[in-house]
């Protein structure tokens, strides 16, 4: 396996959904609240799609951007994702 072909495998959406989940799970561990890591995930996803997908790979940034927000949603899960943030704080 070449260094080229490990590098188009990190750049996979599937990678990129792994790595905005390991960087949220990073956040959680440093202090964030849970409630605003599907946030993160969007905002992670959306700089992931633009930069990698949009202009590290030529795509387009209206494609990254799509792109970003897709693995930014697989990152926290849609339904989990919203009710988390909408879901009242237990004291």
């Amino acid at each position: 396996m070449e260094t080229s072909d490990i590098i188009s495998y990190l750049l996979t959406p599937a990678a990129q959904v792994a790595l905005i989940i390991g960087l949220a799970e990073v956040a959680k561990r440093l202090g964030l609240d849970k409630r605003f890591i599907p946030i993160l995930d969007l905002v992670l996803g959306l700089a992931s799609g633009i930069f990698v997908f949009g202009l590290a790979l030529g795509y387009g940034v209206v494609n990254g951007i799509m792109v970003g927000i897709a693995c930014g949603l697989s990152a926290c899960g849609l339904f989990s994702g919203i009710k988390n943030v909408f879901e009242k704080k237990e004291e």
